[in-house]
């Protein structure tokens, strides 16, 4: 899909999602024959023409200026995130591109350097499409302890956290409240769409999820934005039992590099002794060497 036109579908989603008695607005019991407010209500909200809007919105007019764009912001009330995707959807490409194969993602040295270092808090590195590039041993027992731990090695089988959350039983039963942790991965996706339009292995994922998964399909046609720095979730882990963890997204400066999510939980709480259970159980067990008799018969 065309940029234009993602940028209508957002605007109409959100026209859609907004009432009229939330922004202030008297509809003296009509009867409404569309959900949310109508085109003209938002464009007088953002003090913008409803004509000029409407062509906005049907993907006729392309160039949109930051003050347009913020007057529209405020008047969906758009969050940070919001607003800046709401920026990336109407900005014009700068030229025609034909799309083709991104590059591979990898995990740098001092990645691994950084993910060995933090061996007994659970870590894992995703790439831009979710894609697990890496994981410590207590990354890989916490999110997916069912799966090969060296599979994220080969780029052919790494598993993927977005496809794991929708599709996976394992992933979906680990989460107590898995519509929560669904909404931030649908979320994160449509942000990473909206800064890579033109990416075909993205499209290809959102793709797939759309048509295997009725859930993601409802969630990724409300158009709904959600920037998951931090966000606690309570787990239902198979060898440790109930938990509830911090999961920190860790982003490059540029913010076009693989993320570190770390999983944390309150020092002192039920929560952390059973991650500090789970690295227990997880560690490599030392080998003992054959124990040479300590006082040997003698002999003449």
């Amino acid at each position: 899909m065309k940029k234009q036109g993602r940028l209508a579908d957002f605007l109409q989603a959100r026209r859609a999602q907004l009432q009229p008695e939330e922004v202030g607005l008297r509809t003296y019991g009509e009867r409404r024959r569309v959900p949310g407010l109508r085109r003209e209500e938002l464009a007088l909200l953002a003090g913008i023409s409803a004509p000029y809007y409407t062509r906005l919105e049907q993907g006729q007019s392309h160039n949109a200026s930051p003050e347009v764009l913020d007057a529209l912001a405020g008047a969906l009330r758009l969050d940070g995130p919001e607003r800046a995707h709401l920026h990336a959807l109407a900005r014009s490409p700068r030229g025609t591109r034909t799309a083709g194969r991104s590059r591979a993602e990898r995990v740098t040295e001092a990645t691994r350097s950084l993910l060995a270092a933090l061996d007994s808090t659970p870590a894992i590195v995703l790439g831009r499409r979710s894609d697990v590039l890496a994981w410590n041993r207590q990354g890989h027992a916490l999110f997916a302890g069912h799966l090969d731990p060296s599979s994220p090695d080969d780029p052919r089988q790494r598993p993927n956290m977005a496809r794991m959350v929708f599709l996976d039983a394992h992933t979906r039963e680990l989460y107590t409240d898995w519509p929560a942790k669904a909404g931030a991965v649908v979320g994160n996706l449509r942000l990473t769409a909206g800064r890579h339009p033109d990416d075909p292995q993205l499209a290809a994922l959102i793709g797939e999820l759309a048509m295997r998964s009725p859930e993601f399909a409802t969630m990724w046609a409300d158009h709904r934005i959600l920037a998951c720095g931090t966000a606690d979730y309570g787990m239902r882990h198979p060898l440790v039992g109930a938990l509830t963890v911090t999961q920190q997204t860790l982003q490059s400066p540029q913010g076009d590099g693989p993320a570190l999510v770390v999983a944390t939980a309150t020092p002192g709480s039920p929560s952390a002794t059973a991650l500090a259970l789970l690295a227990h159980t997880v560690a490599p067990r030392e080998t003992t060497a054959p124990r040479l008799d300590a006082h040997p018969r003698t002999t003449g």
